[in-house]
């Protein structure tokens, strides 16, 4: 494996044909190599009021927002003023589950990596001006799905929670806390949480392309609507490729300005592996771990109200990669196949992906039927000829959002990736190369599908 002479014309060419390919109305991809940043710009901001995309255009970066919360709350961790193995309880007492016991053997690291047994999400979750607050208090609701400690599951909840501690901790709001503890010292100038910010700025809208394939404008402008800011420490970060990479620097670094380079490092490294994940082979701190063909890459990535973000770092090579796309559900299909070829033609690296078996009629039979979490239904289906997997969010949670939420992903095939083995991939649509897995009782009975690092419970 050899890094690859790759020249800016042939990386405009890739996004242009790729955003078309997939219907994306505006993208921004920025690569840093060498030593060098290259960015491509595709598109429009709006197709109601377009402006061209640029390296400063704001996109709604959704999950990838948890990496500046933990940034946050591991330079707390080193100034002493947070402990890893703490409960949470300690900097938050008024944290409480359905289950007291449970919430009260949460620890910061068991919100930090996926592993405190909390679902995914609360539903409708904004309480006014004091939000994070607001958003402890309802915690009660939370389903809890297993023991601290015993598995990773994908949570915004916990990184929500995160962020009250943060406030706890340092006395500010939480996105003060950012600003000034990671944002300013990174030289962060264009990445923001509040919609005032965003609006002085050129920004993309998000659109979404409804079940009868037409396309429209995504509102809210984040997943939430405006002024909420319970979900602002898993999902509520503004920013543009020129701040990502400077942002994707600043991890390839030495932690200057924010945190110690040890820790910095440290948050790199696994701490509980990940089984049948497109997500990675385990979980850091916040961080997603890969190893492609021997190298190891850490990423995060975020899907909002029609808008996408995928970034992809390489520390052994130096190298990272940013994407941003504002249609879906094909802009993350965008950003994932940005990264894919980025890592190929300048890196070298190829992820094989792997295939499915034929499709088996009595194991279908096993596994087809209705799964939910909190927030959305997915459907298990076969037809004698294949299987497919539908998507939903919950018929009771979109008519009382008062917003509109993103569409439905409609029935798309997968399979089984072996004769034998509760392990899958998806195939087509949306979902394309996800993996995840089923998962059984102690009876052998198949009680759960995992899909993007969330169990989902059969009904």
């Amino acid at each position: 494996m050899s890094q690859q002479i790759v020249s800016d014309q042939e990386l405009s060419e890739f996004v242009a044909a790729a955003a078309m390919r997939f219907g994306v109305p505006g993208a921004a991809v920025g690569i840093w190599h060498r030593g060098r940043e290259i960015f491509a710009g595709h598109g429009v901001t709006s197709t109601a009021n377009p402006l061209p995309v640029t390296p400063d255009t704001v996109f709604s970066i959704a999950s990838t927002s948890k990496t500046f919360t933990s940034t946050l709350v591991m330079r707390l961790v080193a100034e002493g003023k947070i402990e890893l193995d703490a409960p949470v309880q300690r900097y938050v007492p008024e944290f409480q589950l359905s289950d007291p016991d449970h919430a009260a053997r949460i620890t910061v690291m068991n919100l930090l990596n996926h592993t405190a047994g909390l679902d995914w999400n609360l539903i409708d979750t904004d309480e006014g001006g004091d939000s994070l607050a607001g958003f402890v208090a309802k915690m009660t609701e939370l389903t809890l799905i297993a023991e601290p400690g015993a598995r990773a599951s994908y949570s915004q909840a916990g990184y929500n929670l995160l962020g009250r501690v943060a406030e706890k901790v340092t006395g500010l709001s939480f996105e003060e806390a950012v600003a000034t503890l990671v944002l300013e010292p990174a030289g962060l100038a264009d990445t923001v949480y509040g919609l005032d910010e965003v609006m002085i700025r050129r920004f993309a809208v998000g659109h979404n392309v409804g079940a009868d394939g037409q396309t429209r404008l995504a509102i809210p402008w984040k997943a939430y609507p405006a002024g909420a800011r319970g979900n602002n420490p898993g999902g509520g970060i503004s920013s543009t490729i020129a701040d990502l990479l400077a942002w994707s620097r600043f991890q390839l670094g030495d932690g200057g300005g924010v945190l110690p380079a040890e820790v910095l490092h440290r948050m790199q490294e696994p701490t509980i592996e990940l089984r049948a994940s497109s997500l990675g082979d385990a979980i850091g701190i916040c961080w997603f771990i890969k190893d492609i063909t021997g190298v190891r890459t850490i990423s995060h990535g975020g899907s909002g109200n029609g808008q996408f973000c995928e970034l992809v770092i390489v520390p052994e090579h130096d190298f990272a990669v940013v994407s941003l796309a504002n249609q879906g559900p094909d802009g993350y299909a965008f950003d994932q196949a940005v990264a894919t070829w980025a890592l190929e033609h300048y890196l070298g690296l190829v992820e094989a992906e792997p295939e499915p078996v034929a499709y088996d009629d009595a194991r279908a039979r096993e596994v087809v039927g209705r799964y939910d979490n909190d927030a959305m239904h997915l459907d298990i289906a076969a037809d004698g000829v294949r299987l497919t997997l539908a998507v939903e969010i919950k018929p009771e949670i979109r008519a009382a959002a008062g917003v509109e939420v993103p569409p439905d992903l409609p029935p798309a095939e997968w399979g089984f990736l072996a004769a034998s083995g509760d392990e899958y991939i998806v195939t087509e649509g949306g979902l394309k190369g996800q993996r995840g897995y089923f998962g059984r009782d102690e009876n052998g009975s198949i009680v759960s599908i995992d899909l993007a690092g969330r169990p989902f419970r059969r009904v």
